[in-house]
């Protein structure tokens, strides 16, 4: 298999620059980096886009993340590897990346159990950061990105 494309934030001069200033514009609230490279794996599985499950795998590896954790991400529910604030976030990102599978996207529950965890900002950050997972998660599926091949 093979890239349909080169990556199109490499093709669209200020492409790359703007998602990473997006991404680097949530630093100052107060979202826990690890629960950020949690949600970015759990879309990425969901979307299937193996550069961004590898990366993000290799993130939380690098921050000291046991195996137990990384390896569960996609069954966390059933898990007790994972605390409250973290399901709270896995869970908005899972609704959040799947908008069209139920009637209320984002259900009040899953909002008000985030919101319960995470103050306005790191809520607002949080929300920021699955939807830019998404949007790479997106790029790189639909130009069919291989793992080990970005850049």
């Amino acid at each position: 298999m093979q890239a349909r494309l080169k990556n199109p934030v490499l093709l669209i001069p200020g492409a790359l620059q703007a998602l990473l200033a997006l991404d680097k514009s949530t630093e100052t609230a107060e979202l826990p980096y690890v629960t950020r490279k949690l949600v970015h794996l759990r879309a990425s599985q969901i979307n299937g886009c193996s550069v961004c499950i590898d990366m993000h795998a290799r993130e939380l590896k690098r921050a000291g993340e046991k195996d137990e954790r990384v390896f569960t991400v996609s069954a966390w529910r059933e898990t007790p590897y994972f605390i409250d604030a973290e399901r709270a976030a896995l869970a908005l990102a899972e609704a959040t990346t799947r908008l069209c599978d139920r009637p209320d996207p984002v259900p009040d529950a899953i909002w008000d159990e985030a919101a319960r965890h995470y103050d306005e900002k790191a809520l607002a950050a949080l929300v920021v950061q699955i939807a830019l997972i998404n949007a790479f998660n997106r790029l790189n599926a639909a130009t069919r990105q291989m793992v080990g091949a970005w850049g």
